[in-house]
Order: structure tokens, then sequence, then C-alpha cells
């Protein structure tokens, strides 16, 4: 669901044109994207493992693979059919659901000790968010002068803040 509102976010900014402008009023009927940086590369880099996240999919897909291609089946089975491939997707599924499940009490852990990104001024935060590019993740709601922006990208690739209309 997640991945949803941010792709439809991210699909609405990159219909909108998107300039670097000076910080002035950021009242919500003048909210418009803003340039963060032109290069998006690097954020939520620090996130998770490896830079991107421990991906539960691809376990899936590796746990699947393994299991099919096993040469010990569960007794009394000798062989690939039906049952082998059901069997093999119940025990993946499993791995699968505590991976995902595992994924999500670390993210509600980490919003817990993350403070809110709250600014009085654009500058200031651009200027955290361009330090702290690798903290940050896409989708992430700042508010600034109490107007609520997300963390996205634009159709060039560039970081920016755009509106957070709800």
């Amino acid at each position: 669901m997640r991945l949803l509102a941010l792709l439809s976010v991210a699909m609405m900014v990159c219909a909108s044109c998107v300039h670097a402008r000076p910080a002035g009023d950021l009242n919500a009927q003048n909210a418009q994207p803003y340039l963060i940086d032109e290069d998006a590369s690097g954020v939520g880099s620090a996130l998770g493992t490896g830079g991107s996240g421990y991906d539960c999919d691809d376990e899936l897909n590796q746990c699947f693979t393994q299991c099919w291609e096993s040469t010990k089946q569960p007794y009394p089975h000798v062989e690939h059919n039906e049952w082998y491939y059901e069997h093999c997707t119940r025990e993946c599924r499993k791995q699968y659901m505590q991976c995902v499940d595992e994924k999500e009490k670390e993210d509600a852990e980490r919003a817990k000790r993350r403070p809110p990104l709250e600014f009085s001024s654009f500058d200031k935060a651009r200027d955290w968010i361009r330090a702290h590019k690798a903290e940050v993740a896409l989708g992430t709601v700042v508010i600034v002068a109490g107007t609520a922006f997300i963390l996205a990208t634009g159709g060039s690739g560039a970081l920016i803040l755009a509106p957070l209309a709800l």
C-alpha cells in the first residue's frame, strides 16, 4: 500500500515541472515542489542492509529455487510433482511472512526513534536533507512552516519536496 501511495505521488510530481526557487511563502495555497538536489542518488543508502534494505521477495525466490532443486524430497515423495510444488510454496511462504513481519517491526522501531522532520523554513529543511541524504527514504513526510511535503524524485532524477495533498 505504501508503495502504491509513493508511486502515485511520484507520478503526480513527474507530471509537474520543478525549478529551484527562494523559500518565500510556504502556505498550502502556494505549495509547489521544491528542488532539494539535482541528483537523488544516495537517498536511503544507510537504511537497512546493503543500502536498500533487506529484500524479502528475493529471499522468497531463492528459498523456492533451493527447495525445488533439492534432491532430497520429504518421505515418501520421490519426484517433483504438484504436491512438492505446494510443499515448497508453503515452506517458503512461512519464511517470507516471518521476514515481512520482522521488517515491519524494524520499520516501526525506527519510526519511534526518529524525530519528526519539522523545519521553520525551506532553507533549513533543504540543508538538513542534503546533509542527511543517506538517512532519509523516498516517501518521507517533511513539515516545513506547517505545510506537509513528501520527499520524492522528479522526472530528471532530482530530489524534491513535493506538497502532500490529502
